[in-house]
């Protein structure tokens, strides 16, 4: 009979010494999970097309641990691959990789060109499935790992103002669900984190003027503001042993705006 590894308590016992690629690491949500699995004792790689010297000074200054960082343009698929070669070699296979690297940038359906789907899905939606695709081998060398697919509520809502990108969202979703069938016999889990409007420099700068955090807060049963590291929780819990029988789930973190089940 086949058994499970069984859950721990404590995440950082199953993620210490761990080696974690994380896309757009350096910022955002991306820097949050980067500090946490650091934290947790987990070897940490940041790839994406932002210079992210300065955050891994920070990170070293916060954690005592310095993460690698790999200058890529994700949308570039044989030099998105090499960043994985390069994280094996720098810090051993990979045993979990979250992709959260992604753009949102606001647009209207009739504005759309044929050149921007494509740049929009090769980001937010490409990127993520090579990735996926680029991990597996590691993760089958070493008897197993955890993805994390970061998607989003927008498209769980029907939000408009950025149709190619709630497109992207809703793929990454499916995906999730097809490649967790696919790699669950060589103890590959592939889970979703679905989070609601988090406040990043990015959304605080952009988009989140008072009114309209005002207005999505009573959408939300828990009327405060998600953060970056109100992620870290989830993402350690889907990268660790504590999830170890959870695989093709979306798991939301939104303060209570959508319903599932």
């Amino acid at each position: 009979m086949v058994t499970g590894t069984g859950p721990v308590c404590d995440p950082a016992a199953s993620l210490a010494g761990k080696s974690v690629l994380i896309t757009g690491g350096g910022s955002g949500i991306g820097a949050a999970l980067t500090l946490g699995f650091l934290s947790a004792g987990a070897k940490v790689t940041i790839v994406q097309n932002q210079d992210g010297s300065a955050f891994c000074d920070q990170a070293e200054q916060h954690t005592g641990t310095r993460p690698h960082f790999i200058n890529c343009d994700l949308t570039d698929v044989p030099a998105l691959k090499r960043s994985f070669a390069q994280t094996r070699e720098t810090q051993g296979p990979i045993s979990v990789l979250i992709n959260n690297a992604a753009n949102d940038q606001r647009h209207s359906t009739e504005e759309v060109s044929e050149a921007f789907w494509d740049w929009s899905q090769s980001i937010n939606l490409k990127a993520q499935f090579f990735a996926c695709q680029a991990a597996v081998a590691d993760m089958r060398s070493i008897g197993g790992g955890s993805i994390i697919n970061l998607s989003s509520i927008s498209y769980m809502m029907g939000n408009a103002g950025y149709p190619v990108y709630v497109a992207a969202k809703a793929g990454i979703t499916g995906m999730t669900r097809s490649l967790a069938r696919e790699f669950g016999a060589d103890n590959i889990r592939v889970n979703a984190l679905i989070p609601g409007w988090v406040m990043t420099e990015r959304q605080k700068t952009l988009w989140a003027t008072e009114d309209a955090v005002a207005a999505h807060l009573e959408r939300q049963a828990i009327k405060q503001v998600l953060m970056p590291q109100d992620m870290v929780g989830p993402a350690l819990f889907l990268a660790s042993n504590m999830s170890f029988g959870m695989t093709g789930q979306a798991l939301v973190v939104d303060g209570g705006v959508v319903a599932t089940g």
